[in-house]
């Protein structure tokens, strides 16, 4: 007895006087813009390139952290992409921009099908704070990565200022990562050119994702990461100008993104007629309902909760016809009724329909008839329930 008392007491004594565990720090992902294939924007004489520019790209990180790391992608790129000066800082920061360098190399080639991390910036962020990031192109370059807003000086310079104007056109960043002592709940928004946030006022951050990522920032502070995974033309089953989100699934939300949530809004593009003299209807309801399925059933298996958002209307607009009306009416009705293989649903054809037209969107927050301006990405992002997420408001 004596024994084991005196056993009892040493492990006792060991268990107090051992030092606490330490838990190492973690990189999250921060801010995503999916890759994407050239578009081959402007002319053929006058294509949308950089070609011995400096580019300026201003990035609102969606967590804290103590240091970040840029993600350079030329994954969908045909060459060997040069980067050159490339350097990171607060948006109209008082502190000079920190170089940024992969393997201490400040002039970075990033091969073909490749994507570079770079090496680590000590630079602390708040969670939502815009960084500004600039790159010197040398070279011919066509970026591929989805569209953002940059703004583009000819000559390698010093600092691209505020002044100069902002375009909408592809760059070469895909992620922002940051460094911080816990991980959040990352939360992908996986879409189209509703997501990506196209029609929003520039330089505001105002598409539904955005404006998600600030609500549960103000409701539950540095507990959630939102990223943005749309991209322009995106479609559900098929490619079209860029990768359909069943085949990029693994690469921008399992992968790149490392998310624990998905709000999936997808399928307008595919059920659309492609243009032309004589509207031919796109894919029909089965098609799309064994799509989304798929979606579910993928993500769940990587443990990653999966929510689906209802189809918004498109009445109105340059491709909107009669059968494409009524798939998009079919896929709805699936979606509310609970059976769909989905965590849940987010309606957001009952956030923006017009009531007295339901067709369609109401004139004040649609220029085209298709996509949402500012009130209505305001509208999507409040749709939202937050409860569902997990977020119970702390304050």
């Amino acid at each position: 007895m004596q024994r084991w008392t005196l056993l009892f007491s040493l492990t006792l004594c060991s268990a107090m006087t051992a030092p606490a565990v330490w838990a190492a720090p973690v990189w999250v992902t921060a801010w995503t813009a999916a890759p994407a294939p050239d578009r081959k924007d402007g002319a053929p004489d006058a294509p949308v390139q950089f070609a011995a520019q400096t580019v300026r790209q201003d990035i609102r990180v969606g967590s804290r952290g103590d240091a970040l790391r840029l993600r350079i992608s030329n994954e969908l790129g045909t060459a060997i992409l040069r980067v050159e000066d490339l350097r990171v800082g607060a948006k109209n920061g008082k502190v000079a921009p920190l170089p940024v360098t992969v393997d201490g190399r400040a002039v970075i080639e990033v091969p073909v099908g490749a994507a570079l991390l770079s090496d680590p910036v000590q630079m602390p962020v708040t969670a939502l704070q815009d960084v500004s990031v600039t790159a010197y192109f040398p070279q011919p370059t066509r970026p591929a990565v989805r569209r953002t807003e940059v703004r583009v000086v000819d000559g390698k310079q010093d600092a691209v200022a505020d002044s100069v104007r902002l375009s909408y056109q592809q760059n070469v960043f895909s992620a922002v990562l940051v460094q911080r002592a816990e991980r959040p709940q990352v939360i992908v928004a996986l879409g189209d050119s509703i997501t990506e946030g196209a029609t929003a006022r520039r330089g505001t951050f105002n598409q539904w994702p955005e404006r998600l990522a600030q609500r549960l920032q103000q409701a539950c502070p540095d507990r959630f990461v939102v990223l943005n995974q749309g991209i322009s033309g995106n479609k559900l089953l098929d490619h079209g100008r860029s990768h359909s989100a069943l085949s990029r699934l693994d690469r921008d939300v399992i992968a790149a993104a490392d998310a624990d949530q998905v709000i999936l809004f997808e399928g307008i593009n595919d059920i659309r007629h492609g243009g032309g003299a004589q509207p031919v209807p796109g894919r029909a309801a089965a098609d799309m309902l064994l799509g989304y399925q798929q979606v579910a059933t993928r993500l769940h298996a990587h443990g990653i909760r999966a929510w689906l958002g209802t189809l918004t209307p498109f009445g109105g607009s340059e491709r909107y016809e009669p059968v494409s009306a009524a798939t998009r009416t079919t896929i709805n009705q699936w979606a509310r009724s609970g059976r769909t293989g989905f965590d849940g649903l987010i309606d957001f054809d009952a956030a923006l329909r017009d009531p007295k037209v339901p067709e369609s969107l109401p004139a004040d927050i649609t220029r085209d008839h298709l996509h949402p301006n500012d009130e209505g990405y305001r509208r999507m992002a409040d749709a939202i329930d937050l409860g569902m997420l997990g977020c119970t408001a702390t304050r």
